[in-house]
């Protein structure tokens, strides 16, 4: 009697737990049917055109590029010659005269109490060791490296924007298949039920049913919640807001076209990124090297000044008068010095140079790898669509053969749920395959720099 209580107690704790989770995966069922209703469709092109107009990273990436071509300006500004305006104005002092010595009363020389000065100079660089020509090239040679680095980085989001978009689409997939199945359940469960009533089979057969129905449910659950994650993540990268609800494209069968390692290499070395910003700072620290040998050198420049000054006391003789004098010529100069001083800042950028040069051997080593590892993970994900839809073939027949036994009673229900979750986990298989394939591809493409 007490089993009998025990049993009847477990039932009604069952289905009242069966209908609370049913409850919960109605009202998120209902919930995100209407949310499908406001979302807006977008291709992954048009996920890539926001995210690249509206992502920060791209945006900082941009407004580097601008002060590189401000910078560029500024270099070629340093042709113009430097001009100067300047003046002074002073009141003077009596200057004594220590005729007896310091400690002595000295005598009083009257001078005048006010000076003053105006004018201007300028100054045209002719030589000063190519220095101005080698600074408008490195900051060239940084706008064409900022190019570069904007490319990465729109490749890099394009990467990034397309995985979350594939996982959204493959989440949808999921929750299709997913509900495919369900109602499929629901179906095989009213066969089943009805096996119980007719007393054909036991109890437990219609309970395991039921259990394997409420976790299918309790998966599309966590199915519409990784939607909304992927969902979420995809909207701030490419500048909505977080209750932006994205439709993407159906998952369709596209063929997938695979071209040789050696041909992926070569386009890769051509036109990788990461290749292209590594030869860049290459050729910044080579200019840098002649920048500092440039420091022994002459500098050659012409010069002119004019200057109203009041009094005259600079020329003999002496006028309490304003007076107007001028200056020009040429003027050269070389820094001695830097034979010494300048010796051991040349060998520390001729080390920086080979420095950098074994980092772009590194990062060509790197490229390769990329390239590699991407190339035949794509052809794995390609081998696995292709086992994939073996799979299914399989798993579907293997499900007729196992239901039309267990209906027969030749088999049992365990055999049958089994080959149910098998089938299901082969679409999926499926689907997850088909995603990744295309997520290797851009992969790829991005490694080669063609993202």
């Amino acid at each position: 009697m007490a089993n009998f209580v025990h049993s009847i107690n477990y039932m009604y704790f069952y289905k009242n737990h069966y209908a609370l989770i049913l409850l919960s995966v109605l009202i998120s069922t209902t919930t995100l049917a209407q949310q499908d209703l406001s979302a807006n469709h977008l291709s992954l092109t048009e996920v890539w055109s926001k995210a690249e107009t509206n992502s920060k990273v791209v945006r900082m990436q941009g407004l580097k590029l601008n002060e590189s071509e401000e910078a560029i300006k500024d270099a070629k500004a340093e042709r113009l010659p430097d001009i100067e305006a300047e003046g002074e104005y002073a009141r003077v002092s009596n200057m004594p005269i220590y005729d007896n010595g310091l400690f002595h009363t000295p005598s009083q020389f009257e001078v005048v109490h006010t000076s003053y000065s105006f004018g201007g100079n300028a100054y045209f660089n002719l030589y000063n060791g190519n220095k101005t020509n080698l600074k408008i090239r490195e900051e060239k040679e940084k706008k064409n490296l900022s190019v570069e680095q904007l490319n990465l980085t729109t490749s890099e989001i394009k990467l990034k924007s397309a995985a979350y978009y594939l996982d959204l689409q493959r989440s949808k997939v999921f929750k299709d298949l997913l509900l495919k199945d369900i109602s499929d359940q629901e179906k095989q469960l009213a066969e089943i039920r009805q096996l119980f009533k007719n007393g054909v089979i036991l109890k437990s057969d219609v309970l395991r049913a039921e259990l394997k129905l409420s976790r299918q449910k309790m998966s599309l659950l966590q199915i519409d919640n990784d939607i909304n994650i992927a969902n979420q993540k995809l909207a701030i990268l490419i500048g909505e807001q977080d209750d932006f609800k994205i439709l993407p494209d159906s998952l369709t069968s596209t063929s997938l076209v695979i071209k040789s390692y050696p041909e992926y290499l070569d386009e890769a070395i051509t036109h990788s990124y990461e290749l292209k910003i590594s030869e860049k700072e290459t050729e910044l620290n080579k200019l840098e090297l002649k920048k500092v040998k440039a420091n022994v050198s002459f500098k050659v420049g012409l010069f002119a000044n004019y200057t109203y000054s009041y009094p005259q006391i600079q020329f003999y003789p002496y006028s309490i008068a304003m007076y107007g004098i001028g200056l020009s010529g040429i003027k050269a100069s070389f820094p001695i010095s830097a034979f010494y001083h300048n010796k051991h800042k040349t060998k520390r950028a001729e080390l920086a140079f080979q420095r950098r040069e074994v980092e772009h051997e590194a990062t060509t080593d790197k490229v390769r790898q990329e390239v590699n590892e991407a190339y035949l993970r794509y052809k794995e994900a390609i081998t696995r669509i292709g086992v994939a839809k073996q799979n299914i073939k399989q798993a579907t027949e293997n499900l007729r053969i196992v239901n039309n036994t267990y209906f027969n009673q030749l088999s049992l229900l365990t055999d049958l749920l089994d080959a149910d979750t098998q089938l299901l986990q082969t679409r999926f298989d499926l689907a997850a395959a088909q995603i990744a394939a295309q997520l290797q591809y851009f992969q790829l493409q991005k490694a080669i720099g063609n993202l």
